[in-house]
């Protein structure tokens, strides 16, 4: 397909600091400038610690890269709470005499805490001289489900050896949101329920093997979206299960919440629990993700050149 020129991709992103001194700078931009309690700060910073750095910022990068080259189109990457932020990759497509971006969240399921806050910060530059396409969801992507289903498969064969059984039950996750976002009308849960079958149905996946459960859930209050990934271990153990493995559908590369939610504090609370638990690889350089971003962008130029 021959792509017209002054054509550009936009991966938006969430962003992560670059050091455990940079958190509490990091926390104010997530939550908009609210504070937030002091010993919530202190147990994110630990977390930091603990996982040394996370590596997001750079997993994306390279993701745009593979994707660059794919496409031969230039990618840019704006992480809404972190460098390089949004406004500089607007910046940078300005000074570049971008005429039209395609613009995809590497979050995707739709729900406004995350991609609707991504659309905002790259609208509120819309005094920029390009036309934007938003994607506002690829959860049911063919070639995503692929991605997801590769890293499963490859993952559980290793854990079934390792725990000498070839019954190991399965969670699905994503990361939660606060129950209040869900009966406004966010279609999150929904998505993220049926990116979960269907990387379940690729992988050839009995009903009975595997389940679903939110991770992350917020430590500011408020009731947030169930059930939790402990609960859910939990009621494995009681029907018998002595080891259980992981599988992070919300998220495309490692994080704080994969290296160390799962990693680290699902681990040690299995083992409590007298099980043990493994995890998929994270999509992080993977090919086929690759892939799935390019079809995304070729069908929305596509569309955009027919309109024209």
């Amino acid at each position: 397909m021959a792509i017209p020129d002054k054509m550009a991709v936009l991966l938006l992103a969430h962003g992560s600091p670059d050091s455990v001194e940079e958190v509490p700078d990091f926390l104010l931009r997530v939550t908009g400038g609210r504070p937030l309690p002091p010993p919530v700060v202190d147990e994110v910073k630990h977390r930091y610690s603990l996982i040394g750095r996370s590596p997001l910022t750079e997993l994306t990068l390279k993701q745009g890269e593979l994707l660059a080259r794919q496409l031969g189109l230039p990618v840019y990457v704006g992480m809404r709470n972190w460098k390089p932020f949004v406004a500089d990759a607007v910046s940078a497509m300005i000074s570049g005499g971008i005429e039209h971006v395609v613009a995809i969240c590497l979050a995707p399921q739709n729900s406004r805490t995350s991609v609707g806050l991504y659309r905002s910060a790259l609208i509120g530059n819309q005094a920029a001289p390009f036309t934007i396409d938003f994607v506002h969801s690829w959860h049911d992507h063919p070639l995503l489900i692929k991605a997801f289903a590769e890293k499963l498969r490859m993952g559980l064969d290793r854990a079934r050896r390792e725990m000498g059984t070839p019954k190991v039950p399965i969670i699905f996750t994503a990361h939660s949101v606060p129950e209040r976002t869900i009966t406004e009308g966010d279609p999150y849960q929904n998505q993220a329920h049926e990116t979960a079958c269907l990387v379940a149905r690729e992988a050839a996946l009995n009903p009975k093997e595997w389940s679903f459960a939110f991770q992350s859930q917020g430590m500011s209050g408020g009731a947030w979206l169930g059930p939790r990934v402990e609960d859910t271990i939990l009621g494995l153990k009681e029907k018998g299960h002595r080891g259980v493995f992981l599988q992070p559908i919300g998220f495309l590369c490692d994080h704080v919440e994969v290296l160390y939610d799962i990693d680290i504090g699902f681990k040690q609370f299995a083992e409590l629990q007298g099980m043990r638990l493994s995890r998929a690889e994270s999509l992080n350089d993977s090919a086929l993700l690759a892939a799935a971003l390019a079809d995304i962008t070729r069908s929305r130029l596509v569309a955009a050149a027919s309109r024209r």
